[in-house]
């Protein structure tokens, strides 16, 4: 059991490692899930659009894209998260680049437990859990 965040080709550093690693952990607990092996991988646009057209065929930029190894009720996987599109989303959405980063980075780990966010009723589903997760954030 592991969470543990890299960056690659971003100067970036998550601060609050610990405290986030406890929040992540409560929300998967919350879910009924165990905690596996996550990994978090800061990345810049240009990374992110390259995984995104090399795994899954998409000619876009996102601001996630997580890797599902999951095996039974343990939660595992890896999750890229464009630190670029994050800060950009930030100033659209009118919040700060810390609330958008833990949005985001509880939005792969919802992926994992299960939720999808395909249909409308499905991404309504989604932000209420980003917001119900946001809430238990212990700073």
């Amino acid at each position: 059991m592991a969470i543990r965040f890299f960056s690659d080709g971003v100067s970036f550093q998550l601060r609050n490692k610990r405290k986030t690693v406890e929040w992540l952990q409560t929300v998967i607990a919350r879910e009924g899930k165990k905690t596996g092996t996550l990994s978090y991988i800061f990345v810049s646009d240009t990374q992110i659009l390259q995984l995104n057209r090399q795994f899954l065929n998409h000619n876009y930029y996102t601001d996630i894209i997580t890797f599902d190894e999951v095996e039974s009720d343990t939660i595992s996987g890896e999750m890229y998260i464009s630190i670029d599109t994050v800060r950009t989303n930030a100033e659209i959405y009118q919040t700060t680049f810390d609330n958008e980063l833990y949005r985001v980075m509880v939005h792969g780990v919802l992926h994992l437990c299960g939720y999808n966010d395909k249909t409308e009723q499905e991404q309504v589903l989604m932000r209420e859990m980003e917001d119900k997760s946001l809430q238990l954030l212990p700073f």
